[in-house]
């Protein structure tokens, strides 16, 4: 495992992540300034720069709701079963050129693949390239695990978050809150073509819709790109609605993000720890309650965001308050949850790759993010398997609590009739 850090010195949890938080502001502070307005208060009335029209909201629609998982995956290792709650980022416009992924996917049971159309760290061409090349991409990924749906995600929001983009030969998509400020119809017809091109691609993940309220339209991570339906909880949950029941006409999967709200962040958290305990207000809670009550959630992620009024000690990604406690008890989520990118510097800085590890999966999370772009490491896909089932062997974390998550993820990306697992 020579991409682990050296043994550090334990830290209170608490200690430590303020240390990375503070830094990470400080340091993007100068750069931000420009952008950032003063602290809003701690509502939603009034965030909106240009005010919308009040709304015309339909009645959410109603889909049976994620049943809770009731029975232990069969057919499968421990190892394998690890494997299957991990979904990594690669290089290469065809799986060949990582041979690691394929050995992954084919012979170790990996979770799943996100796709990007540009690289992090060099800048260029990451797996999109044009419709042709990435539709036999996928299928190429799909063909490596015959037994079973495999996850092939992407982040297809809209606006400046749309991996398949019109540089790349897809169709032009706008972003929410161009959509967010128009009728029913228009966000009906939005989502269509938005979720048509993930289905002729193949895709079966798309990390969104973004359920964040627009309560700082400053904000960098959100309101500042346009990733926001509108500062009306009631609005992003009218679109989130929508945009999930498109998705599922053409069964392709979601993921609401960013829980338990980013809107009212000033740090964009790929790049430091946000934290939002002054800012944030339960009515940020409002769409996931909405959503879920109306059964139309098939995944959540959670942030790397503080909240020191759910959770003072970690970020909501590696939080059982926020996870468990919040999200599945109190809200009634039964459904899988996905980590943001767990490669994120100011996560392992302030934790150490392996502790964010082993804190996201005792919080409740049943699917870890390694995108594999702010660092690039193909080894850490088995390092991972390596440290989770150590820390089952040695009772930190039991074989139950991995099959539920297991459980949770077959029943949306389930077993081939006929195949094991």
């Amino acid at each position: 495992m020579n991409d682990q850090p050296a043994p550090q010195p334990r830290l209170s949890r608490r200690a430590v992540l303020r240390g990375a938080v503070l830094l990470a502001i400080s340091g993007l502070a100068a750069a931000c300034q420009r952008a950032l307005s003063p602290t809003p208060g701690p509502t939603v009335a009034g965030a909106t720069a240009t005010p919308l029209p009040p709304p015309t909201l339909s009645p959410l629609p109603t889909l049976a709701p994620t049943a809770s998982p009731s029975s232990a995956p069969t057919g499968l290792t421990l190892r394998q079963k690890i494997a299957r709650m991990i979904v990594v980022g690669f290089r290469g416009l065809t799986p060949d050129t990582s041979p690691w992924v394929v050995k992954a996917i084919r012979d170790e049971q990996l979770g799943g693949v996100i796709l990007f159309d540009r690289d992090g760290p060099t800048g260029g061409v990451r797996n999109i390239q044009s419709p042709g090349q990435v539709r036999r991409l996928v299928s190429d990924l799909k063909a490596l695990a015959p037994d079973r749906e495999l996850i092939v995600a992407i982040d297809q929001e809209g606006g400046l978050v749309t991996r398949l983009s019109t540089k790349y030969g897809f169709p032009a998509l706008a972003s929410e809150a161009t959509i967010g400020a128009k009728d029913e119809a228009a966000v009906k017809s939005w989502a269509a073509g938005l979720v048509g091109t993930l289905a002729d691609m193949g895709i079966t993940l798309n990390f969104a819709p973004v359920v964040d309220v627009n309560v700082n339209p400053k904000n960098p991570a959100i309101g500042a790109l346009g990733r926001s339906f509108s500062a009306d909880p009631d609005v992003v949950a009218r679109d989130a609605a929508i945009e999930v029941a498109a998705h599922r006409k053409q069964d392709v999967r979601t993921a609401l993000k960013h829980f338990p709200g980013l809107g009212s962040a000033t740090v964009n958290t790929d790049f430091g720890v946000s934290d939002v305990t002054t800012t944030w207000t339960d009515d940020e809670l409002d769409p996931y309650r909405s959503l879920i009550d109306a059964g139309l959630v098939d995944l959540v992620m959670a942030a790397h965001v503080v909240n020191g009024r759910i959770d003072p000690d970690a970020p909501a990604s590696l939080s059982h308050a926020t996870i468990t406690d919040l999200l599945r008890g109190q809200l009634g989520f039964e459904g899988p949850v996905v980590t943001d990118d767990m490669q994120a510097v100011a996560i392992t800085d302030a934790f150490g790759d392996d502790d964010a590890v082993r804190l996201a999966i005792e919080a409740g999370c049943d699917l870890l993010l390694f995108a594999n772009q702010s660092v690039y490491k193909p080894a850490r896909f088995g390092q991972v398997v390596d440290l989770v089932e150590g820390l089952v062997q040695d009772g930190t974390i039991t074989e139950a609590r991995i099959d539920a998550s297991v459980a949770r993820l077959e029943q949306l990306f389930p077993p081939r009739p006929g195949a094991a697992g």
